[in-house]
């Protein structure tokens, strides 16, 4: 199941874990008021990559990190 981050119509914000289908269907919860008038908050997102070597292969490495060569 994802976690959704969502704002509530009271102005509470919260995260929840959630089927899509609760979502979908409006069965997720204010944990404030209770409402179901939920949107949908978006935030950051990690990325993570992994630490091969690639200063051999790229030529700007110290410049991009690898991720023009891939």
């Amino acid at each position: 199941m994802p976690f959704y981050d969502l704002k509530c119509s009271c102005g509470e914000v919260f995260n929840i874990m959630a089927s899509m289908s609760d979502r979908e269907n409006k069965r997720i919860k204010c944990p404030k008021c209770g409402s179901n008038e939920l949107e949908a908050v978006f935030t950051n997102v990690n990325i993570i990559q992994s630490k091969e070597p690639a200063g051999a292969e790229c030529p700007n490495f110290h410049k991009c990190g690898g991720m023009c060569c891939h």
